[in-house]
Order: structure tokens, then sequence, then C-alpha cells
């Protein structure tokens, strides 16, 4: 694991309630490439218990959008400014690629944080924190509110066992306390976007385009379909079915002629 150590990675500033007594949080990354012993993690992709929830936020076709990491903190260990926000908390601007939406009864997200909890985190503990209701807020949080100081009783820290998973809107203003607790606090963040939209760039990033090849790995279809790249369902995108089976959903095979016809490449 890595220290945010250094004051430039902190996340918290020194002095307010979120800073802690001093210790950095700690990050482990690469938790796909570790072969059989990734096999939990990657279940994470296309686990059927998260499937619909991810269909009912997401749509069909979601996918990975940052890499997933294990951040750990230690006993007075500084947790999280708040941050985030359809609005942005701070700044008081829209998020287009963070925003929760609500059209017709059917509710979205750019961005969606999965918070798998890897160990247990009881009331007063510290850790995950969000305030309540702020997905649909218009404005920036009053001063002093983002670092703990003012209006504290609006933030929740919800009580979470091992094994359990938190799902949230990063248009949701969220956020940690600093860890109480003598034992380690750990987390698994994965962030999964709709088919179309896109926030990270590792998925390109990599030996000869796309996520890490040890992250491909021993993978269901269903699970290498939440690592395509960004793009529209219409296109030859593999969807998952709800008994996990994977379909491509596709346009005629007189359309995709006529494009290769036209621009001299199967996709237009």
């Amino acid at each position: 694991m890595v220290e945010r150590s250094d004051q430039a990675l902190r996340n918290a500033k020194k002095g307010t309630k979120y800073y802690g007594q001093g210790p950095g949080r700690l990050d482990l990354g690469r938790v796909l490439e570790w072969g059989q012993e990734s096999k939990v993690f990657k279940s994470i992709l296309a686990h059927p218990r998260l499937v619909p929830l991810f269909h009912g936020i997401l749509g069909k076709g979601y996918r990975m959008d940052h890499l997933p990491f294990v951040l750990a903190q230690n006993r007075g260990s500084e947790g999280f400014q708040l941050h985030g926000g359809t609005i942005d908390c701070q700044s008081g601007e829209y998020n287009p690629f963070l925003a929760y939406t609500c059209q017709h009864g059917t509710i979205s997200t750019a961005l969606l944080g999965c918070n798998v909890i890897l160990s247990d985190h009881n009331a007063g503990n510290g850790g995950f924190c969000v305030v309540p209701g702020s997905h649909k807020s218009h404005f920036k949080m009053p001063k002093g509110m983002v670092d703990g100081e003012r209006f504290e009783e609006f933030v929740i820290q919800p009580p979470t066992k091992a094994g359990d998973v938190i799902l949230f809107s990063e248009g949701t203003v969220h956020g940690a306390k600093p860890w109480t607790a003598d034992h380690q606090r750990r987390t698994c963040l994965y962030r999964f976007s709709p088919a179309t939209n896109v926030y990270g760039r590792s998925y390109f990033g990599h030996e000869g385009g796309g996520w890490p090849k040890r992250a491909y790995e021993d993978l269901t279809p269903a699970q290498e379909a939440v690592l395509e790249a960004p793009f529209a369902n219409r296109l030859d995108r593999p969807n998952i079915n709800p008994d996990g089976s994977v379909e491509v959903t596709t346009r005629s095979e007189r359309k995709k002629q006529h494009d290769q016809d036209v621009f001299g490449t199967k996709y237009f």
C-alpha cells in the first residue's frame, strides 16, 4: 500500500475535522491483476446481485470507468473532505460528468461509485460519509461544511459490515471521516458509467490499448463485457442478460455494409 503522505496528496486540510491525527490514507491498486486472488474483485464487475442495480441506474451496456483500488485507513488516519455533487459542492458549477438525473421516472447517473466494504464500519468509526439528498442540490455548500466545520449533523456515516456494498452517484456529495477504530479500515472502490459515458482514460492507456492485460485473465463473458470502451449499445456492444448470459446488440447487416461503403470502416 502507498500512503498519501505528501501534502499535495492529502485529502483533507490540516487543522480541520477531516484531517484526523495526521497519517495519510493508504492506497492499493492493481486489484484485477493478481491472478486467482483477483477472482472476488473481478466478480463485482457482473455480480448477479449487482447487475440489476447497475442496469437500473446506468442502463444496459454499463462499463467500468476507473481502475478499482483498495483504500485503507489506520487509527487516526485522515478522512476526505466533502466533494462531488451534480452541482459541485465547492464551486457551485454544474458537473455533467458526475451528474444525477431523473427523467420521466428513470433515474441515471453519469458516474456511479461502488464501495465494496472489506472491514466492518461501525457507527462512529469514521470512513465513508454522505450528505443525503445532495444529488438534487442546485447550490454549493455553505462555507466550512466541506471541511466538517459546520452543519456536521447533515453528514451521515452509514454503519456497514464486511461484504456490504454501497452504491452512490458521484453526483451526491460524499467524503470520508477520520478513522477512529483500532482495526484497519478497508474498502475497494469501483466506478461505473453508462455505455456512452466516460470520465477516466485508463481503458485505452495500457499495452496495445485497453485495460491492463492481466485484468482480462479468467473473466467470464459478462465480466469482460463490462471492460468495453465507451460506445453506443447498437454498435455491437455486448449486453448482460438477467440470467448472466451476454447478447450483442447490433444493427442490420445492410446498414453495416453501407457504413463500410461510405466510410471504408465497419463503424461510422
